[in-house]
């Protein structure tokens, strides 16, 4: 995944044990220099303990993690500068007022004196501005997670952990969190964000997607895809009903990996190596079989299929290994 970047982060056949539990499971995983990885799976299939494992929150049964070339219980106090982290719970003080954490984040990490404009600029970004004086006591769970976002960012860190960031926060802010994330992104910063929304693998360079304690694949979204389905999908409407001969035709063309799939009586689905390459030659194949097209286009699943066709697909496997 990293052979032509600089790798900020790298775990090496990495498990963590509690006891006789098992949280994660031999991981190697490389993160890259400037890059968005998400890390996707259910609940308690061991995303946080990864998380926990890269600053230094545990360390590791077996294997080594490695930021920024140091082991994070090797960490000085210039690293963890370079460092953001936000936790799935809240942590700051919940006696001090929004503005109070907020400047009490900033002493933590030596932000300079002058901090109104940076303070003012992420309670914009989380959509804070007028609650300055509230108590965090006092305010929601959602507006405790959108506080403790603007802390994890008050430094401007290189490289920034997000647990469930978005977590209980209304579609738009998530959309509008992500903007930034990907401006942080052009911007150099490197982020780790773990979500238990599967729709925002779409968001992130690459995807990391966790079963159990076991990293079973970091995929590009599209890559993702691929992995899952074992091709692209494309899907073809005709004017007039298909008929056995006419799918039969279409399986043997190249490019093609499966019989075609019958949506309806006009609706064909077609499973094949690369939808750009492919539609030409059904386009050339249906004027020489006179078959008359409505439409045909790629057909991209949601991120929420591709997820639990990789779980089914799992299960399978788990069931005929057992």
């Amino acid at each position: 995944m990293t052979n032509d970047k600089v790798t900020l982060v790298k775990l090496q056949g990495v498990s963590k044990r509690f006891g006789e539990a098992t949280a994660v499971s031999d991981i190697t995983l490389d993160v890259p220099k400037g890059a968005i990885l998400g890390f996707i799976g259910p609940s308690g299939c061991g995303k946080t303990t990864t998380v926990r494992l890269m600053v230094g929150n545990y360390k590791p049964t077996a294997g080594t993690v490695q930021v920024f070339n140091r082991a994070p219980d090797k960490f000085k106090k210039a690293d963890l500068k370079r460092i953001g982290y936000m936790t799935q719970l809240f942590v700051l003080y919940p006696e001090l007022t929004i503005w109070e954490n907020l400047n009490f984040a900033a002493s933590i990490y030596g932000y300079p004196f002058r901090r109104k404009e940076r303070f003012a600029e992420l309670l914009d970004l989380v959509e804070l501005t007028g609650h300055e004086k509230k108590e965090a006591r006092n305010i929601s769970g959602g507006m405790q997670r959108r506080l403790s976002l603007a802390a994890t960012l008050i430094h401007k860190p290189e490289l920034i952990f997000l647990d469930e960031p978005t977590a209980g926060i209304d579609p738009v802010l998530r959309r509008k969190f992500w903007d930034h994330f990907h401006l942080l992104k052009e911007q150099g910063h490197t982020l780790f964000v773990t979500t238990q929304y599967v729709g925002e693998a779409a968001y992130c360079d690459y995807v990391g997607v966790m079963r159990n304690g076991r990293l079973l694949m970091v995929e590009t979204p599209d890559g993702l895809r691929r992995r899952a389905l074992g091709g692209e999908i494309v899907n073809m409407h005709t004017t007039a009903p298909v008929s056995g001969e006419t799918l039969a035709s279409i399986q043997g063309l190249p490019g093609v990996k499966k019989q075609p799939k019958l949506l309806d009586s006009q609706s064909v689905q077609i499973l094949v190596e690369e939808a750009d390459t492919a539609i030409p030659k059904l386009l050339h194949w249906s004027e020489n079989n006179n078959v008359e097209l409505d439409t045909i286009n790629e057909f991209v699943p949601p991120f929420d299929d591709i997820f639990v066709k990789i779980m089914e697909d799992e299960t399978a496997k788990e069931e005929v290994a057992a």
